[in-house]
């Protein structure tokens, strides 16, 4: 039996979702928005879309792959809407939120956790959803090229690249 046949056997239930994926989207959300008040708010944006589409599930992919495709554009959606209503670059909100990281009572990261996250924060936006997806969500590159609709091989260079960058900040710091 198929995935797709599975799933009109058992309808998935919206309830079983949120159940199942909250923890694992959170802390996708989180890694990409840095605060835990914005990943939040991100969470609960996409599993309102979610329930909303939950009917156009159709079982091409696997759950899990389409709340994570989901779960990136609202984190994506969120942080460019940050940028235009603070009017700020790229960088400078990237520190902003760096900044407040070690102020956040929802992080109890030691130094190198925060090393790490600054590091992960000045890399350019696909090259740290490719390794915050690679590396803390244990995903696969052919998971990752669905969620992102990018070719393995691309997937590949950005997550070499993203490590490459890190171990020199790192390094550096």
């Amino acid at each position: 039996m198929n995935h797709l046949e599975a799933h009109t056997l058992q309808p998935l239930k919206f309830e079983d979702l949120v159940s199942q994926y909250k923890e694992r989207l959170y802390w996708h959300i989180r890694r990409m928005v840095i605060s835990h008040d914005d990943a939040d708010d991100v969470l609960q944006n996409t599993f309102i879309k979610v329930y909303k589409n939950l009917h156009n599930f159709n079982g091409e992919s696997q759950i899990y792959t389409w709340l994570y495709r989901i779960a990136t554009n609202e984190s994506l959606t969120f942080i460019k809407k940050r940028k235009r209503t603070t009017q700020i670059g790229s960088e400078e909100l990237q520190e902003s939120l760096v900044a407040n990281l070690t102020s956040d009572p929802y992080f109890n990261g030691d130094e190198a956790q925060l090393t790490l996250q600054k590091a992960i924060d000045t890399l350019p936006a696909k090259q740290k959803q490719v390794f915050v997806m690679k590396y803390f969500d244990e995903l696969q590159y052919n998971e990752i090229s669905e969620i992102l609709d990018t070719s393995e091989g691309a997937l590949k260079a950005s997550y070499h690249h993203a490590v490459k960058k890190i171990t020199e900040y790192v390094t550096a710091h």
